[in-house]
């Protein structure tokens, strides 16, 4: 959704990345959904999408493979407004949170917010694992290759390429 007249609030817009990932049910249909629950948000921008993957699960063995991508968003929303957003859409679409790394219907990750290091009980920024993740950075790479990380310095492109290979090859980029 468009963002409202700039006097509703003194934050400047703020480019954020969101990862979305799913591995049960229909898990192209919940990605595809989500985004569109997120461009529908108050404040929310959704400027790219990145295409959809096809990766081998994380953690407890036996997990379908997922389906994850990412998002590039504009936003005037804090940080903890824009988590918040998309905990509710995680709940719209009937995520409950039960086992780490375990299967999901849902899941929306808040990557990056501007360049904001954050550590918080909620909320840590930019995300702790991303850097070591093919299934975050090979989407990222795709709509933000020179975006560099706040902590590391590095560009996305860069942390995808330093990752061992045989990780980025397992992920199957799917067409439209």
């Amino acid at each position: 959704m468009p963002l409202g007249d700039p006097d509703i609030t003194a934050l400047k817009p703020v480019i954020a990345y969101i990862g979305l990932g799913a591995n049960l049910g229909d898990p192209r249909r919940q990605v595809e959904a989500a985004l569109r629950l997120l461009g529908e948000a108050d404040e929310v921008e959704v400027q790219a999408v990145s295409s959809l993957y096809r990766t081998p699960p994380l953690g407890p063995p036996g997990q379908p493979w997922y389906i994850n991508a990412a998002a590039r968003v504009r936003t005037r929303l804090t940080a903890e407004e824009l988590l918040r957003v998309l905990h509710r859409i995680e709940a719209d679409l009937g995520r409950e949170r039960r086992e780490r790394w375990g299967p999901r219907l849902i899941d929306l990750d808040l990557l990056l917010y501007g360049g904001e290091i954050l550590t918080g009980p909620d909320l840590t920024l930019p995300h702790p694992e991303m850097h070591r993740r093919a299934f975050v950075l090979a989407p990222l790479a795709e709509i933000a290759p020179d975006v560099r990380h706040p902590v590391l310095g590095q560009a996305v492109r860069d942390l995808l390429a330093a990752l061992d290979p045989r990780e980025v090859a397992a992920l199957e980029r799917l067409g439209d």
